[in-house]
């Protein structure tokens, strides 16, 4: 009897622990790949029958919200800002004088609030344009408001909807207080009949076998420099356990204010381009179509590739072809000058 107790026990031990890993297990799914996509990674497609544009990540359901990009204020009186941890991609180039602001474009990841907002500048409003972006922004140059007039792009402006749709914080002072949630983006583009569905085109993404064959030069650690004064400088640290990018501004992390989740990378593109101040002012006429030179780093190494406009869209490219992206979020650094900006430790 004891033994064929034991035996018992042992079957019974058996059986629930193939139980268990069949739980684990991730279903086999019978819906075929999409293949309308051409910048599909291999991986990607074995493992989910879809992936998100702007990131390459896999995911289970077929991306067709439309992209949003948000301007967001890089003033040290706006930091930490809130929702960045959500972008899919950001851009950071310089406004007036030697002080930045983001472009946060969301198409994956709908933070529940965004901000300190700040206006719009024509080169933004090129950018989200590329990826037939809702624009949203508090405040216009001269150009930018006569492009939004116009219906360049559409867009949701705080000047028009300050109190309503954009909420004003009473833990900051303006013009670095205004924010907006996701919910009032759905609703204001409901109230101006804009539509929220069309995802934006896809760029290239590296599987994940071709990220471990990643070349290029050791680059632990970027830094990148706006101006003398260094309101608006960077530093960029690779960190090898996670295999991603950390972003600090004046020594400080760049996490989000609400979460305090930190800003986690996979890509660091850095191009160069022509900037000309245009006014009494500080606006700024800054070349985003001609192409130039780049670095772009990944997996802590640094490459040098040109960066080419192709349909709207900024993209790094190498003898003509689009270098693909690390699959997860991507940083844009437009600077006037890689050699006076830009400056790597390569330990």
């Amino acid at each position: 009897m004891k033994k064929w107790a034991v035996a018992v026990t042992a079957i019974f031990l058996l059986l629930t622990g193939c139980n268990n890993k069949e739980t684990v297990k991730r279903p086999v799914k019978e819906e075929k790949p999409d293949t309308k996509h051409e910048n599909k990674p291999e991986d990607v497609a074995k493992a989910d029958p879809y992936f998100y544009p702007l990131t390459g990540i896999g995911t289970d359901t077929k991306p067709d919200d439309r992209a949003v990009a948000v301007m967001i204020n890089n003033h040290p009186k706006a930091r930490p800002q809130s929702g960045l941890n959500k972008a899919d991609i950001i851009y950071e180039v310089l406004a007036e004088g030697d002080i930045t602001r983001f472009l946060a474009v969301f198409q994956s990841e709908k933070p529940a609030n965004i901000g300190p907002v700040r206006s719009a500048r024509d080169y933004y409003i090129q950018i989200a344009k590329g990826f037939n972006a809702l624009y949203i922004a508090h405040g216009w140059s001269e150009k930018a408001k006569k492009m939004l007039q116009d219906n360049y792009v559409d867009n949701l402006n705080g000047i028009v909807y300050d109190g309503t749709l954009f909420k004003r914080s009473s833990a900051r002072k303006a013009p670095h207080n205004s924010y907006i949630t996701y919910e009032n983006i759905l609703k204001g583009a409901k109230q101006k009949g804009y539509s929220m569905k069309g995802s934006p085109p896809s760029f290239k993404f590296l599987s994940e076998e071709e990220r471990k064959t990643i070349t290029g030069n050791n680059a632990s650690t970027v830094k990148i420099t706006y101006s003398r004064g260094g309101i608006s400088d960077s530093i960029v640290q690779y960190d090898s356990t996670l295999g991603k990018y950390k972003r600090f501004s004046e020594g400080e992390q760049t996490v989000d204010l609400e979460t305090k989740e930190p800003i986690l990378l996979d890509n660091l593109f850095i191009i160069e381009t022509p900037h000309k101040v245009i006014d009494s002012v500080g606006h700024k006429d800054i070349d985003l179509q001609s192409g130039g030179k780049g670095y772009l780093m990944q997996m802590g190494k640094v490459m040098e590739v040109e960066w080419a406009n192709r349909n709207g869209r900024i993209v790094p490219v190498k003898s003509g072809e689009e270098v693909p992206f690390v699959q997860g979020k991507t940083w844009v650094n437009v600077v006037p000058s890689l050699q006076k900006n830009v400056i790597f430790n390569t330990n």
